[in-house]
């Protein structure tokens, strides 16, 4: 009985370790939808938002986390505006190189965009974890090619540079996502792959984009 017991906590355990935490970023502009999306997904056991919303007014991103459920503001990460993080007690800061500086007397998550192994080496140091981009050919942005070969990726994951702390991002869909779990990446950060089955301008329902969620969140499992 004991033994089994055991054996199957053990299970669990590596189950959970090996499990991919799946973090969606947003689409760059806001849309009228947007609350319901993110809150479904959120439903659907998303595990982080990172809200990245370049050259808009703090105004906006307000009223989209007014919108979210409290219960999960401590999933959200923001890119910008970050006196956000305290105002609605948000799970922490990504900085980029837009926003690179960790603003003084923050203590919390932060997050960062890394585009080299040197980058990711020296800001592992500092953050919860980071994003390595562009793994694949982008979704998202046109001619924005993979920035690694396999070979490369790989070896990185052997010499401890690609490890649980590093986030794969750029291409990252269905086809592919089993591969990011291969290298052993700690997760995906998905957007074009998701965003690109909805568009607000003329669908009437979002199911198509929580059903391709589902797919995603079951390979990562």
């Amino acid at each position: 009985g004991i033994r089994n017991i055991t054996k199957r906590l053990l299970n669990l355990r590596h189950n959970l370790c090996n499990r991919m935490k799946l973090i969606l970023i947003t689409t760059p502009t806001y849309f009228v939808e947007e609350d319901k999306i993110i809150t479904t997904l959120f439903d659907e056991g998303l595990d982080i938002l990172h809200l990245r919303k370049p050259d808009t007014a703090p105004v906006y991103a307000e009223r989209l986390l007014t919108l979210i459920p409290e219960k999960y503001h401590k999933r959200i990460v923001v890119h910008d505006h970050f006196y956000l993080k305290e105002e609605y007690k948000l799970k922490g800061i990504h900085l980029s190189h837009r926003n690179p500086i960790v603003p003084d007397n923050y203590s919390g998550h932060v997050s960062a965009s890394c585009h080299t192994f040197e980058e990711v080496i020296a800001d592992k140091k500092m953050c919860d974890y980071v994003f390595l981009s562009p793994i694949f050919d982008s979704i998202s942005k046109e001619g924005y090619q993979a920035g690694f070969t396999s070979e490369e990726i790989r070896e990185a994951a052997a010499k401890g540079i690609i490890d649980k702390r590093v986030i794969a991002l750029g291409g990252v869909d269905e086809d592919n996502i089993l591969q990011v779990k291969d290298f052993g990446f700690g997760g995906a950060a998905i957007l074009g792959g998701l965003w690109n089955k909805f568009n607000p301008a003329s669908d009437y329902n979002y199911q198509e984009l929580i059903a391709h969620f589902r797919k995603l969140k079951r390979l990562a499992d």
